[in-house]
């Protein structure tokens, strides 16, 4: 259990950090939404987090995150999925999540479909040569964005990637503010930039962010995976 007034500072210098990212790039703070990335966290450090006035929480594993929905299903929350989504999961993420930020691949597009009520999406960009790594290849992006259009039941609202390691991340977001602008093209309200995370946001930023992903900077080191 994280300490209150620990927690609260961390959480105070992230908002401070991005206030004044946000400032030097002539944005406005308040147009950009911190997720708060609590995997491996117990649900009652989530707790405390909506105590200090946090609703967006972002969790990358299918069985973490139902759990804990459903621990906290008294609290108004917004779940954000930002991990790979497989086919089989795909409806019951559905059943909790706001949004998914990962959406890459015509089966787990497909598997979302739904007439019933709308979910926000992202689709994800790969930004390296490993297409282990989740996300869209670059060519392919705009034809995963026509796909996400085309299903019923999601709402596009993006672009989502993550800086590659021994990338410089100004760069890695630049070229992510260019697949917006792609994404744009074909659907002018999908203008929102799920990137940074709480080693790069600052970056992130100056490159149109709009969706942060920040976790240790807020909820301190992670503890072991279950």
């Amino acid at each position: 259990m994280a300490e209150p007034a620990e927690l609260a500072e961390r959480l105070a210098a992230v908002q401070a950090g991005i206030a004044d990212a946000a400032a030097r790039s002539g944005r406005n703070a308040g147009d950009i939404t911190t997720i708060v990335v609590t995997k491996f966290h117990p649900a009652s450090l989530v707790r405390q987090l909506y105590d200090l006035g946090v609703r967006d929480f972002g969790e990358n594993r299918h069985q973490e995150a139902q759990a804990k929905a459903e621990e906290l299903r008294d609290l108004q929350l917004r779940w954000h999925f930002i991990g790979q989504l497989q086919s089989k999961k795909a409806r019951q993420v559905r059943e909790y999540a706001s949004a998914i930020h990962s959406l890459d691949r015509d089966s787990v597009i497909d598997a979302l479909a739904s007439d019933t009520g709308t979910l926000d999406a992202f689709v994800q960009l790969n930004l390296t040569d490993d297409p282990a790594r989740g996300g869209a290849n670059d060519g392919d992006l705009e034809a995963v964005v026509e796909r996400v259009l085309a299903t019923s039941g999601l709402r596009l609202l993006g672009v989502m990637a993550v800086a590659p390691v021994g990338e410089e991340p100004r760069r890695a977001f630049e070229r992510v503010r260019a697949a917006s602008e792609r994404v744009r093209r074909i659907e002018p309200a999908a203008d929102k930039i799920s990137a940074g995370m709480s080693g790069d946001y600052a970056a992130a930023i100056a490159e149109g962010a709009t969706h942060l992903r920040i976790g240790s900077a807020i909820t301190g080191n992670r503890p072991a995976a279950g």
